[in-house]
Parts: C-alpha cells; structure tokens; sequence
C-alpha cells in the first residue's frame, strides 16, 4: 500500500479485468502514487494473439497465459483480486463482487469481448469461437477428434464430413486458423492407418469480397494465394445461413449450398461482454450494435469523467470517424492512456485526447509465411514471417514464456512436429470399444455416437 505525504487517503483506482488494457494500466500505475485494486475472475493474463496455435496443437495454454499476481509482484501499490464483477454504483463509487463491495475514485473497466453469432447463438454449439482458453482447448479438442472418428469411420461420406473443417470468417483469426490446421494434416500423414490425413479439406468462408479486409488489397491477395497452396479453399461473398445437423448452409449471391462438416470453427464476429449492458444500465452510457460502450475523446464515459472504458469493450470512434480495432495494441495504448491521465489529473495536470498510434496489421499465413501491413511499408512470405515471430515474442508478457515459445517454434520449424495434440474434457477421454460392430463406451456399454 501506498503511504500518503498528508493525511488524506490514497487516491483509490480499481481495475476490472486483466486483458492488455487492464494489465497495462496496472503496470503504468506501479510506481504511482495510488492504490491499485486489478479485478479479473482469471488469475491469469492470457496472450490472445497465439489462442489459434493453442488450438491447432502448436502450443498449450501455460505458453501464453501469466499469472497476474507473478507479473504485478513489484509493484508493492496493487492488489489483486479473484473474482467477476457484477454491479457497479456510479453514486456510491463501488464495485461489486460477489457480496463484497469494493470503493474506487477511479475505475478502469477492460473486459473485452466474446464471440458473437450475429443473433443465432443457437450455432455456438455446433460452431466454438476463440477467445478464451477454454474455447482453445474445446477448438483443439474437436479438430484432433475428428481425425480419430474417421480412423474409425468406415462409411466414406461420414469420413468425408468428419475430414471436413469449415472455418466461418476471414479475418486474421480465421486466416491464421485454416494456415494452421493445413501444415498440422501433413504432420499427423504418418500417424493414422486407414485415412490419409492429406486428403482433409479446409474451406474458409469469408462474406466481404477478400479476406483480410482490414488489410491492404494486394496482402489479402497474397495471403489467399498462400492459402490456396497450403490446400486451403477460399471462398469469399459467402454468407452462412445455418448451421445445423453437421451440415453448414452457404448463400453465393443467390445460389444456395450445403456442405457436411462435423467441424465448423467461428472466427466471424465479436460482441462486448455482459459488464456492457451493467455499464449502460448504471450509468447511462451509450452502446453501439455490438454492445460497446461508447466513449468520450478522454476514453471516459460521458457524465462520468471518473469511470474509464479501454480495450475491445469500448467504442472509440474519435480518430477517423471509425471504431478502433479490436487488437492488443489498441487496448494495451488505451490502457496505458487512462493510467498516465490518472496520474496527470492527481498531479492537476492534463492530457489531450487519447490518440491511437497505429504501428501495423501482421497475419501468419503457414510455414515460412507471412503479410505484414506497417503502414509505409508491406511484407510478405518468408521475411513477414520473421517479423511476425519476432512482434508476437517481444510482446508475451514474462520472460519464461518468451523462452518456451521460441523453443517450441523452433522443435516445430525443423521436425514439423506438433507436441500439444492432446483430446481433453470429460466426453472426450471415455475409452471406447467394438462390440458387434458398434462402438461402445467401456464405462456404460451404450452405444455411441462417434
């Protein structure tokens, strides 16, 4: 805790979540003179950028995630807290969590995002997003399974639909997924028997007219023809209309598809999470169709010049008349922002308005590929994925993960090994057995359906 020169209390700045805005501003405030509450309901900071290679079995969890209370152990001025947020009192300045109320001067809410469906949420049981680790290991789990059920499967349509995986979206999540899950067909050639893995089909579906749209024409451009090489289909202008019985239903202008998929990925669409609507409910604050809150040029919410919206669950839209993306160097800049006008407004000082610095666009392609979009210059293949590597390891948060991760990117480049294939949850370590011709649970002996 911090001890006051005279003897009014330290100005108290709580922090609810612990993504890169919420992380950041809690670094930037470690040596000032305030007391620091970091509220997140993980005990981890988890590295978003590399969820898709949690996902396709390149790395696992602990390699991109920190425990929030090992990266802020030095800085003696924050606490913090395990637990969800559930109401916020503009009036009385608190938080809530669980029966605990917790006071603030100023509060910084950075809560992010989550996937969403574009009002048919009955398709993320079919279609899993990534934006959690959970949702990694669930994504991870469903890709490697389907390799196993069409070992299994002798009927050639079934293995045709489980050989199949449908990506819906065709930002750098959905890139980076399909430029991932093609290379992992060929390292896993020589572990099955009765399928070839080579022969699975990845197909991405994007709606805009080129994939990568915040990206430059000829990057996009360049990143399909990376794909197309992997084996990846590309197939844009194509809407998704439903999802539904392992098959996914496609509009092309005004020709209608299905395609049979066990394995359909959701990279297409995000939505604020719940603290948006409290936001709104409590202090009258305005959403946009997504549910962000929008904000004011100082990242405030309007009539509040107390309370702080950064990262993915706000709506800045002061630059260029257009919200900022939803990236790590958005919310990590925003947070950073509020953390140094905190510290300037205690000091009675001021800042300008907050300011996005745009340093660039990266997307992974696959081995040895890469588009880099900076702005005043573009890269691609072999030199963009070098940048990549490098960007995406000067930023994890702890050393010791810096140092695992280029390990294992460096056993994957020369063996093309994928060491983290693991299947896991409780539907998925059932051990299975042939009984007259059926596959059975061990456990249960009822049939199952695989």
């Amino acid at each position: 805790m911090v001890n006051s020169l005279d003897n009014n209390p330290p100005h108290k700045v709580v922090i609810v979540g612990g993504g890169f805005g919420g992380l950041y501003a809690a670094k930037t405030l470690a040596k000032a003179a305030v007391n620091v509450t970091l509220i997140d309901k993980r005990n981890f900071h988890l590295f978003q950028p590399l969820l898709y290679q949690v996902a396709t079995g390149a790395l696992s969890p602990a390699d991109i995630s920190s425990p929030l209370r090992s990266v802020l152990s030095k800085s003696k001025n924050t606490k913090v807290l395990l637990g969800e947020v559930n109401n916020i009192d503009p009036e009385a300045k608190q938080v809530t969590v669980g029966n605990e109320a917790i006071a603030y001067d100023t509060l910084i809410v950075a809560t992010g995002a989550k996937h969403s469906y574009f009002g048919k949420d009955n398709w993320e049981e079919f279609a899993p997003g990534l934006k959690t680790v959970e949702d990694a290991i669930e994504m991870r789990s469903r890709i490697f399974s389907a390799f196993e059920a069409a070992e299994k499967e002798t009927d050639p349509e079934k293995r045709r639909a489980w050989l199949t995986f449908v990506i819906v979206g065709g930002g750098p999540t959905g890139v980076e997924l399909a430029g991932a899950i093609a290379p992992a067909n060929q390292t896993l050639k020589e572990d099955f028997r009765n399928i070839d893995t080579s022969e699975a089909k990845i197909l991405l579906l994007e709606g805009l007219d080129r994939i990568l749209p915040p990206f430059a024409p000829e990057l996009s451009q360049e990143a399909e023809v990376s794909l197309t090489r992997l084996g990846v289909v590309v197939q844009t202008k194509t809407l998704v209309t439903n999802i539904e019985n392992d098959i996914v239903t496609l509009k092309q202008g005004d020709e209608v598809k299905e395609i049979a998929s066990k394995t359909v990925l959701w990279a297409a669409g995000v939505k604020a999470s719940a603290m948006g609507k409290v936001l709104a409910e409590r202090t009258g604050a305005e959403c946009d169709r997504a549910g962000r809150i929008i904000v004011e040029p100082d990242l405030s919410i309007k009539g509040h010049p107390n309370i702080f919206v950064v990262g993915d669950l706000a709506n800045f839209s002061h630059q260029n008349g257009k919200p900022l993306p939803g990236v790590a160097p958005v919310a990590k800049q925003e947070g950073e922002y509020v953390a140094t006008l905190v510290q300037q407004q205690l000091a009675g000082k001021s800042l300008p308005p907050f300011a996005y610095n745009d340093h660039g666009s990266l997307a992974m392609i696959g081995h040895n590929s890469a588009v880099v979009d900076l702005g005043f210059i573009k890269l691609k293949g072999f030199f963009a994925w070098l940048f990549w590597l490098v960007i995406h390891i000067y930023f994890l948060i702890e050393f010791d993960n810096k140092l695992v991760v280029m390990i294992q990117w460096a056993w994957n480049y020369f063996t093309r090994n994928r060491g983290a294939r693991l299947i896991t949850g409780k539907e998925s370590i059932t051990e299975f057995v042939i009984s007259d011709g059926n596959y059975t649970s061990a456990d249960n002996k009822q049939p199952v359906n695989v």
